[in-house]
């Protein structure tokens, strides 16, 4: 799922990693939204609201909406270079150490942020968290995927869905078609899983608050522990041969 990259990855790969992080995302998309009132997986309406803040001159909470934005690019920064830095020691591994970070911090803000009365402070500091893992995420599925994948945010999503979706008027070759309707279905399940990931993760916040996202580090650990024993079974399995 993470340890493929270039050609040796699949439609397949691609499809486990989407629907997995996707799903992820929309959990802690949904949590953000109950227990800080803030969009956590995208940082498109953050623009809009640092501009319309700007223009009212209420710059500090401005600055607040600009930090939103920063503390994301500084999650999509450490991702790659601890990514990079990694890769060139071990590229199997190269994934372990930008999603184990994830895990971390929505562990910690799970952990902490329930024992805070959600003041403005506070509200940030999970909002910068919050956005920071979401960084890390968004940029490392980009980069293993080729920007094939992307999972925090629709808009680039149903942007592409709705080009492939005309393109079946007008392309005419199997293969073409193979392609878009691999590419569609790839699309319509992260869409998906998405909205699933919001929608359980509505009704888990009801009884866990911030505690949610200790379901979506879950996930996230038991994708690395997927990877992890399937990595040991093919060197078991190499050895084995080589024998």
């Amino acid at each position: 799922m993470f340890r493929h990259k270039g050609k040796n990855r699949t439609f397949l790969h691609n499809l486990r990693l989407a629907t997995l992080l996707s799903f992820v995302a929309g959990l802690v998309n949904i949590t953000g939204v109950l227990a800080i009132q803030t969009l956590t997986t995208n940082v498109t309406g953050h623009f809009a609201f640092f501009a319309e803040e700007i223009m009212k001159h209420n710059y500090s909470t401005a600055l607040t909406f600009f930090m939103f934005i920063i503390f994301f690019l500084i999650g999509s920064f450490t991702s790659n270079f601890l990514t990079e830095l990694v890769h060139n020691k071990n590229p199997e591994l190269s994934h372990v150490i930008p999603i184990s970070l994830e895990i971390l911090v929505l562990f910690l803000i799970g952990l902490f942020g329930n024992y805070y009365e959600l003041r403005f402070l506070e509200g940030k500091i999970i909002a910068f968290a919050m956005l920071f893992a979401m960084g890390i995420q968004n940029s490392l599925v980009t980069k293993i995927s080729q920007s094939t994948v992307r999972t925090t945010h629709l808009t680039g999503l149903f942007t592409d869905l709705g080009i492939e979706l005309s393109q079946l008027f007008f392309y005419k070759k199997i293969e073409e078609i193979k392609r878009l309707k691999t590419n569609i279905f790839l699309r319509i399940s992260i869409i998906t899983f998405f909205f699933l990931g919001c929608l359980l993760g509505g009704f888990i916040y009801q009884e866990l608050k911030l505690q949610t996202l200790f379901v979506a580090a879950f996930f996230l650990l038991v994708a690395l522990l997927y990877d992890y024993i399937r990595l040991q079974f093919f060197v078991i399995k190499r050895k084995t041969l080589n024998h």
